[in-house]
């Protein structure tokens, strides 16, 4: 009785190990660590893909709430930055605003368009949400960080769309006055695919 439950743990075993171990140069330091991580990754995939065949959800809305649901953070504000949610002509975005007494003048602005292939990402993840706080606390400007559409729920341009949505909406007069902006001072900027968009909002709208 005690050999079958001893038999399935340790087969169960060798298959963890199998799944999780890759053969990795002898310089790389702790490769324990990047096999485990590099595992993550590929359990997460290999999870969205099952899901996806037995007609559960579309593989990227998987995989995106996987790689997302422990990653998602409200919006905090802390003693020198005012953080809010808000909603620009349809498009949710982020706001950083930095919260300086002294400071009088208008400020810089940085709109900012997250990376993802267009189907993963959003501008409520830590290490985005950590990037924007860190760029609008240094470079004392209101980063617009915009949460536009992802594939599958829609299709190109549908994502650049709302990058120009978002961006024209915040270069309205009345709306930079609200934040303390100064027009002359505005970039748009963003990683990988973000900023692909980045690249096209700014043909489009600067």
């Amino acid at each position: 009785m005690r050999a079958a439950p001893t038999a399935v743990l340790t087969a169960l075993t060798a298959l963890s190990a199998y799944y999780v171990y890759s053969p990795l140069p002898s310089t790389v330091s702790e490769p324990w660590k990047l096999m485990l991580l590099d595992a993550t990754f590929r359990c997460a995939q290999d999870l969205s893909n099952l899901a996806h065949y037995f007609g559960f959800s579309h593989h990227l809305r998987v995989l995106n709430f996987v790689s997302g649901y422990f990653d998602q953070l409200d919006p905090v504000s802390s003693e020198h930055l005012k953080v809010t949610d808000t909603v620009f002509d349809g498009v949710e975005v982020r706001i950083f605003e930095p919260t300086k007494a002294f400071d009088k003048n208008l400020k810089k602005s940085i709109v900012y368009i997250h990376g993802g292939g267009w189907a993963l990402g959003s501008a409520r993840m830590r290490s985005y949400d950590s990037l924007c706080r860190k760029i609008s606390e240094d470079v004392n400007a209101v980063v617009v960080s915009i949460e536009y559409r992802l594939v599958p729920d829609v299709h190109f341009p549908e994502q650049l769309n709302d990058a120009v949505a978002a961006t024209k909406y915040f270069l309205r007069s009345e709306v930079l006055a609200e934040y303390s902006v100064d027009p002359s001072r505005i970039a748009v900027s963003g990683d990988s695919a973000g900023g692909n968009l980045a690249a096209a909002v700014c043909q489009q709208v600067l």
